[in-house]
C-alpha cells in the first residue's frame, strides 16, 4: 500500500464510521459531531448561524525502502506496531526508513441537534 492510498483510505473510513453513527446517535438522544451555533457580527448586530466544526486528523507514519540484489525490492507504510506494505528478502539489501508526521483538515460528517 503506498502512502497516498493509506491516506484515502484512512479518511474514507472515518467519514464513513461518523456517518453511520448518526443514525444511532440519534436512536440514543445523543449527537455526534453538531453543528455549532455561531454569531456572526456586522456592526453593532449579529445573527447567529450553524457552522461545521474543523478537525484535524494526524498522521504519524514510517514510510520504507527497500532495494536488495534477488529482489525487486519494496515499499511499506508503518503506522506504530503494524505495517502495512510489502517487503522483498535477499542476502544483500538496502533499506531506507524517512518519518513523515502531518495533519489534514476536514469538516466531518456533522448532525443538527
Amino acid at each position: 500500500m503506498n502512502l497516498e492510498e493509506f491516506v484515502a483510505e484512512t479518511i474514507k473510513q472515518i467519514i464513513s464510521g461518523i456517518s453511520k453513527t448518526h443514525v444511532h446517535a440519534k436512536e440514543k438522544g445523543a449527537t455526534v459531531n453538531p453543528r455549532l451555533a455561531c454569531t456572526i457580527y456586522s456592526g453593532n448586530k449579529g445573527r447567529v448561524e450553524p457552522r461545521s466544526p474543523i478537525h484535524s486528523v494526524e498522521f504519524d507514519v514510517a514510510v520504507t525502502t527497500t532495494e536488495g540484489k534477488g529482489t525487486k525490492g519494496g515499499i511499506g507504510i508503518f503506522v506504530g506496531p503494524v505495517g502495512l506494505g510489502s517487503k522483498g528478502q535477499s542476502e544483500s539489501s538496502n533499506t531506507s526508513m524517512s518519518r513523515i508526521k502531518f495533519s489534514v483538515p476536514i469538516v466531518f460528517p456533522t448532525q443538527d441537534m
